[in-house]
């Protein structure tokens, strides 16, 4: 395994897939490969190597789910109830039905609230203005500050549809992070320490670098016209008001991996529980009932292309996991879990055969092809080597 994933990294760096790419595999007992390759920001001859910090944008968004399941299995946080007994904000919600001659939002009262089980299957009718062309219009009509500016007004956004009526990404997970915040008295970076990533031993795990994590930070790199790569500025915003559920971290490949190791051992890493073995089973099934997801059509090409991992393979949501109901194209069985960052990183989770992995580079714009190609080649690289 670690010569043909070496191999598939080097040999994608060289025809410019990426600048510089960290995989990691685990199984339950501990790491299987590790290792990397081209440069942390392109043309500066300084190594990507297996320590490399990134950005991991949504992967924030399964730390989250499992801090809200804490809440839950403690019985601090009601799945099905309305998430407005938290926060106050979300009751009465309206959803956006269209815009008047005057390009002034049209909006009618939902048929219920979103609950916290909705949020985190992306159920709930809040959605992201990068891939919901309507909502991106409201936005701009409104003159409401977009999520990357992290003020709190940025998630007072109207539904897209009545709660539980169908499936498209967004910001409810950013939500369950307030109800965390709300119910813990802790922002979210103070919870994961104490809760999360403190037990499992992801030191190197936060929304704002320490001075060894910077030290060791990717570039970030815009995928040009000509398909060429240029490191971009992506600077944090000057004040933000609260820590993202859906995105944020800044992580190494492994710490994730201690993560992941946390879900195949059925919420237990070296003698640390976090979840009970009954709450991880919750998660890692299907929540959503007969929706699936779908296709995500990019508004904001600077960010994200059109988006969706495995098209044309059926898939439904767990509780913050997107979830396999057949088997994928790399190797994977029915029942793997996965999810993605914005910058292309990308990981799953097999608990079939007890394996796992997680794949950094530090690109934009999302699902680019040459990247999430890479991604594929590692998977189908660990399932060919077992």
């Amino acid at each position: 395994m670690q010569a043909a994933i070496d191999s598939v990294l080097e040999a994608g760096v060289a025809r410019g897939a990426v600048p510089g790419v960290v995989a990691t595999v685990v199984d339950a007992n501990g790491v299987l490969y590790e290792g990397s390759a081209g440069e942390r920001s392109i043309g500066s001859g300084v190594a990507m190597t297996a320590d490399t910090v990134g950005a991991i944008f949504s992967m924030t968004k399964a730390v989250t789910g499992t801090a809200a399941m804490q809440l839950v299995e403690q019985g601090r946080i009601d799945l099905d109830a309305p998430a407005s007994v938290v926060c106050e904000e979300l009751a009465d919600p309206v959803v956006l039905e269209g815009f008047d001659g005057d390009g002034q939002p049209i909006t009618r009262p939902a048929a219920s609230e979103p609950t916290l089980r909705q949020l985190l299957t992306h159920t709930s009718g809040c959605v992201y203005e990068i891939w919901d062309a309507e909502m991106a219009k409201w936005y701009e009509a409104t003159g409401t500050p977009s999520l990357f500016s992290r003020e709190k007004a940025a998630l007072r956004a109207p539904l897209a549809f009545d709660p539980g009526t169908r499936w498209e990404y967004g910001i409810g997970i950013d939500w369950a992070g307030q109800m965390i915040e709300r119910i813990s008295e802790m922002t979210l970076a103070e919870y994961f320490d104490e809760h999360v990533t403190g037990p499992l031993g992801m030191h190197e795990t936060a929304y704002v670098h320490s001075p060894a994590m910077l030290e060791r930070a990717a570039a970030m790199h815009a995928r040009m016209p000509d398909g060429s790569l240029a490191p971009i500025d992506l600077p944090p915003p000057e004040n933000p008001e609260f820590d993202m559920g859906g995105a944020g971290l800044h992580a190494t490949m492994g710490d994730y991996g201690r993560f992941m190791r946390m879900i195949l051992n059925g919420g237990e890493l070296d003698g640390m529980r976090v979840l009970a073995e009954e709450t991880v089973d919750q998660m890692c099934t299907n929540q959503m009932g007969p929706l699936r997801v779908v296709e995500l059509v990019s508004v904001m090409p600077q960010f994200s292309n059109n988006a969706e991992m495995f098209p044309g393979e059926a898939k439904s949501w767990g509780l913050t996991f997107q979830i396999h109901e057949e088997p994928g194209n790399t190797g994977r069985p029915p029942g793997t879990l996965s999810w993605a960052g914005l910058a292309n990183s990308y990981f799953w989770i097999d608990r079939t055969n007890g394996v796992a992995g997680a794949y950094m580079s530090q690109i934009l714009p999302f699902a680019d092809p040459d990247s999430i190609g890479l991604y594929y080649e590692v998977e189908r690289a660990v399932y060919a080597s077992r």
